[in-house]
């Protein structure tokens, strides 16, 4: 069974305030004040260190040792967006190269936005299961705010830097895969406002739906959840979905939305070192990660662990 062995995080001390956006996003006074107070959004983790530096500092917090380094054997980069460095440069090589995983199978996955760490997490699973040896994979996740769209989601989200790693093995004893769920939807493929507007209209519905099909598809109730570890997109998204499928805002691990902003696909393992860090998981609680993607179509994820 799919399981996440270990997790590292870089998450850098410097953060943009939402009011320097004002200017470069034709913010008035209003709609920043809405950000901070409604949004509950007030800054963003920022770093001088290119996109190779955040990856190198997750890797070195996973703390490989050189045999368990020698048993990966895929490396799959979650990305929210296509395009994540100028061409030719690449990444992800460089970086693996320095950490001694150059020997690895390493490729993106970025087709679900910012649902596709949970996709990596599966596609790694199924991987080393089909191989069936005690080999390892890594789900890389991180990204630079270098672009207007890698920086602010009007109306909805700031995008924070930082990076995370993720060690996943076909077995294991703590945090193993019981069950997930996809709801692709391709009619919101496209940036035209009556795509957008549908998209925000369904959201919260269509989030609760794949938390609750994969907390069923896990044979247990909603009430068995010790947590859910949200993307952090903002609080009232998270406020409405809890609303409608019923479950307390309370037990959603909220902590760095203001703080750190949307780390892309991190969100999901620098939660989960903030879980583990704070106590909420106890051996034998399940848990969910969720997250939802938008950009060529829309992805709605929800997965189910047992710690």
């Amino acid at each position: 069974m799919t399981s996440m062995a270990a997790v590292g995080t870089f998450v850098p001390a410097d953060r943009v305030p939402i009011e320097s956006y004002a200017d470069a996003f034709d913010l008035s006074p209003m709609q920043v004040r809405v950000f901070r107070r409604y949004h509950k959004i007030g800054s963003a983790a920022w770093s001088e260190q290119p996109l190779t530096g955040l990856l190198r500092l997750a890797l070195a917090d996973l703390a490989l040792t050189p045999e368990l380094a020698a048993r990966v054997r895929y490396v799959l980069y979650a990305r929210s967006f296509p395009v994540v460095v100028p061409y030719p440069h690449n990444p992800l090589h460089e970086v693996l190269a320095e950490a001694g995983l150059g020997h690895a199978q390493a490729f993106a996955i970025g087709q679900q936005a910012c649902a596709s760490g949970l996709m990596a997490i599966d596609l790694a699973g199924r991987l080393l299961a089909a191989d069936g040896d005690d080999g390892l994979a890594v789900v890389l996740a991180g990204e630079k705010a270098f672009t207007g769209e890698t920086r602010f989601v009007p109306e909805t989200s700031m995008f924070g830097e930082g990076a995370a790693a993720c060690l996943v093995s076909a077995t294991g004893g703590r945090d193993r895969l019981l069950s997930y769920v996809a709801r692709l939807r391709g009619e919101f493929d496209g940036d035209q406002e009556e795509v957008a507007s549908e998209f925000q209209r369904i959201y919260h519905d269509a989030l609760g739906e794949a938390v609750t099909a994969a907390v069923a598809e896990a044979g247990i109730a909603l009430e068995d959840i010790a947590v859910i570890l949200p993307h952090n997109v903002n609080t009232i998204a998270w406020q409405r979905t809890c609303k409608r499928i019923g479950f307390p805002l309370e037990r959603v691990l909220l902590d760095h939305v203001a703080d750190f902003g949307h780390v892309f696909c991190a969100d999901a393992f620098i939660n989960h070192r903030t879980a583990i860090e704070r106590g909420l998981l106890r051996p034998g609680d399940r848990y969910v990660i969720a997250a939802a993607g938008a950009g060529r179509g829309a992805t709605f994820s929800a997965m189910v662990f047992e710690h």
